[in-house]
């Protein structure tokens, strides 16, 4: 098995690079933003690689960094999600994001990537999201927050400011966290008005 391949970029194809080690070009297969980040042809370059392995063929995959073939390797353990899907979803979120994403259980964000609709988006939230947050940069107690906003166990003042400030057109990320960050200071009681007014201070800082 191939984990790792350094070289020269001896050429570009659609979903491909050919990385020159040592004489030997090999096809690798990279998501459409690893290929955008690699170096012109002639330049040295370096892919974390994913060997995938069949009776009739034996093809190999690209990444910039471990996560990225982390995330990669973990997407396809989602039914429905192969090899294209997953390098889909790498081409429009980059892995932290992703991880955000699924952790937050932004659904639309991750239907954005090509061959994802509705039902494949809400399965790969419902299926990685325990997972997700070790890869994700953000305080876990915003994604605590949302997720009790998603499953209606919050306060219905925590959630009706947290729909606000989306209806307001702040990311789920943002109003879960402003209105997480302001929570302690207005105190168990606050109202959704007051926390809708601190929210707003929190994100024009």
């Amino acid at each position: 098995m191939i984990g790792k391949l350094k070289g020269v970029v001896d050429s570009y194809g659609e979903d491909f690079v050919i990385l020159d080690v040592q004489g030997v070009g090999y096809v690798v297969h990279c998501s459409a933003r690893t290929l955008q980040r690699l170096p012109p042809v002639g330049e040295p370059a370096q892919l974390a690689i994913d060997t995938h392995v069949r009776e009739d063929m034996i093809r190999l995959y690209g990444f910039r960094s471990d996560p990225e073939r982390e995330w990669f390797r973990l997407l396809q353990t989602v039914q429905g999600v192969g090899s294209k899907v997953a390098l889909g979803l790498l081409s429009v979120l980059e892995p932290e994001a992703l991880a955000s994403a699924i952790a937050m259980g932004d659904k639309a964000a991750v239907a954005r990537a090509p061959g994802v609709g509705p039902r494949l988006a809400a399965r790969l939230v419902a299926e990685l999201k325990d997972k997700a947050p070790a890869y994700a940069p953000i305080d876990p107690s915003v994604i605590a927050l949302n997720g009790s906003v998603a499953d209606r166990s919050a306060p219905q003042p925590v959630a009706d400011a947290v729909s606000a400030l989306v209806n307001l057109g702040y990311a789920p990320v943002q109003a879960s966290a402003a209105i997480a960050a302001v929570l302690a200071g207005a105190g168990e009681g606050a109202e959704a008005k007051t926390l809708i007014r601190l929210g707003l201070r929190e994100l024009a800082r």
